[in-house]
């Protein structure tokens, strides 16, 4: 089966990168420089395992030998029963010793593997998320460092254990008996072309079948997250399809890894148990003609019978190593992506956010051309007001308002604060002064504090309370168990969809920055909680620019200036008054929201 046949038409090029093999190579070789001391260690209390094991072949050659010429003494045998019970004892310390020191060794590799990770995925461009969704990086979250943690913490230490015992078997069995040692050979033919040919093949398919998994994973959290949308346009088969497709692709491809494990491990078991019948065979001749000792066959093929377990081990963990390594050029490729912006040193002269000539395209068509989702948006923003964004689904509302929050640098055109690009101010910076808050919203584990204290490290108790109280969130904060301090996020206290939103808003209140761009921050909550909570917010963020993308046009209502955005364009620009007046768009809107919600008195 040829691996190409299994990628699927029309695979996205948004994922995120997975690096090549010299790059795993590069950073595999730097961890290993990182923690040569701890690999010396425990190389070296594996060599003294695998000797002590080596001991009892030889110690039966030397004994078969002088049964042969007859100079066996009762001292001889009392000799090599004594180092024979030494030779187990260490044995069994040293295995205790290295197995203990590889676990501590592969606890803190994985732990900077982790870290590391970590680390990289945080320093992500927001656009670079955006745009390959979540489905890849979550994958690469789980699904693959969970099976790196495995690999480095049973696969390597194995792999030490087994590679070492082969390398000091092989060298005792040449020392035991040249000649007959040659017997090994014979499986070179077999071993070597099937491991090369398994190893061409074997990381693109293994990195074919976490890209599968990647795919199911987005796609089953996707249509989960989206199950409302999905009911209502009566998607249910369409994403039904889309999950068979991403399972068919699993099944091929994992399919193919299976087909190659089972060409390999044959051949393999093969290539190493062979050498033990010719061993025999061809010490017999080699005795019979005195060009090696009775002695020394036995030795070697005890050697050879020896060398099987290891082999075995190193046969059971080639293809887990393989598929460690896939996992890891995956999460070391999530530290490839290279940066959506270069910090020019300007710094803003202001707060006046100004939108020039953008335009922004998610694609291209079909002749290569981009697909702009807004076309030559001008707009100010006037420091200290409120801003609605209003329109139809699909209009560009959000995407205007991640260039407004310098998420994404635009296609052409300027989104500048203060006379500066938002793309070339560092994130730090521009996060200080620009932020973004949607609906979608996280908590971390950790007391409630501790997920405030994200926002501003520096902030006391009543800094928090204060930002609580400023989103109608601190009556429920101070009636949980322990107030403040409570356990919250996974596996402890649950907080429902609208109060992780409002702790959220809370984060946002304490980072102060001096421009909000709120796209339907408050949209899980009811409609009279969301409007109390937006005039509580109100109150607080006096003085600072709030551009609120919206669907609830009570937040219309209460803003300073409407901006209407149909077709990837601003149409229309004013009060809530004026825009009714003119009777275009906007109004239209008004009418038809005034049938359900009633009508609205100004805040």
């Amino acid at each position: 089966m040829a691996l190409s046949s299994l990628d699927p038409p029309g695979v996205s090029s948004r994922t995120l990168p997975v690096a090549d093999a010299a790059t795993v190579r590069r950073e595999a070789a730097a961890l290993l420089r990182r923690h040569r001391r701890g690999f010396s260690t425990v190389v070296a209390l594996y060599a003294v395992v695998s000797l002590a094991a080596l001991a009892a072949p030889a110690l039966l050659g030397r004994l078969v030998d002088g049964v042969t010429a007859g100079t066996l003494t009762t001292a001889d045998v009392d000799r090599a029963g004594l180092v024979l019970v030494v030779a187990v004892l260490l044995q069994g310390v040293f295995a205790w010793l290295s197995r203990r020191a590889s676990g501590v060794l592969g606890e803190r590799v994985f732990a900077e593997l982790r870290e590391g990770f970590v680390d990289r995925a945080v320093d992500l461009p927001l656009s670079t998320v955006e745009t390959a969704g979540t489905g890849d990086l979550v994958s690469r979250t789980t699904n693959d460092v969970e099976t790196l943690s495995w690999v480095v913490r049973l696969a390597v230490p194995t792999v030490f254990v087994a590679g070492t015992a082969c390398v000091l078997t092989l060298a005792a069995t040449v020392a035991a008996g040249p000649l007959v040692a040659l017997a090994l050979l014979v499986g070179v033919p077999l071993v070597l072309p099937v491991v090369r040919w398994y190893l061409r093949r074997s990381r693109r398919g293994y990195l074919a079948e976490r890209d599968a998994y990647s795919r199911v994973n987005g796609g089953i959290t996707e249509t989960v997250e989206s199950a409302t949308t999905v009911e209502h346009l009566g998607l249910g088969p369409v994403r039904v399809a889309r999950t068979d497709a991403d399972l068919r692709r699993c099944w091929a491809v994992e399919r193919y890894t299976l087909a190659l494990r089972t060409r390999l491990f044959p051949l393999i078991d093969t290539g190493y148990q062979l050498p033990m019948a010719v061993a025999l065979v061809w010490g017999g001749w080699l005795v019979s003609q005195d060009l090696a000792t009775l002695g020394q066959v036995t030795a070697v093929t005890l050697y050879l019978r020896l060398l099987v377990d290891p082999l075995d081990e190193l046969l059971a963990w080639i293809d887990q190593l393989q598929v460690g390594a896939a996992c890891y050029a995956r999460v070391v490729g999530v530290g490839l992506v290279p940066d959506d912006r270069t910090a020019s040193g300007d710094v803003p002269d202001g707060t006046e956010v100004e939108v020039r000539d953008a335009r922004y395209a998610y694609g291209t068509g079909p002749d290569g051309s981009p697909r702009d989702v807004l076309h030559g948006v001008d707009l100010d923003l006037r420091p200290g007001e409120r801003l609605a964004v209003v329109g139809p689904s699909g209009a560009g509302k959000s995407t205007l308002g991640r260039l407004l929050a310098g998420v994404h640098p635009p296609r052409t055109g300027r989104v500048s604060v203060g006379g500066v690009p938002l793309v070339d101010l560092p994130l730090p910076e521009l996060r200080r002064r620009v932020a973004l808050v949607t609906q979608e919203h996280h908590v971390f584990v950790g007391t409630l504090a501790e997920n405030l204290l994200l926002a501003r490290p520096e902030a006391d108790r009543a800094q928090l309370e204060q930002a609580l109280a400023a989103v109608d969130a601190l009556g429920w904060a101070r009636a949980l168990p322990e107030g403040l301090d409570t356990e919250v996020g996974s596996g402890a206290t649950p907080l429902d969809h609208g109060q992780a939103q409002q702790l959220a808003l809370a984060r946002l209140v304490l980072a102060d920055p001096h421009t909000l761009v709120l796209d339907e921050a408050t949209s899980l909550l009811d409609p009279r909680a969301a409007r109390h909570l937006e005039r509580s917010l109100s109150a607080v963020l006096t003085g600072r620019t709030v551009v609120a993308i919206a669907h609830r046009l009570h937040t219309a209502h209460d803003a300073d200036r409407v901006a209407v955005v149909e077709g990837g364009r601003v149409s229309e620009l004013g009060s809530h008054d004026e825009l009714v007046a003119r009777g275009g768009s906007y109004a239209s809107l008004w009418r038809s929201w005034q049938v359900e919600p009633g009508p609205v008195t100004r805040a």
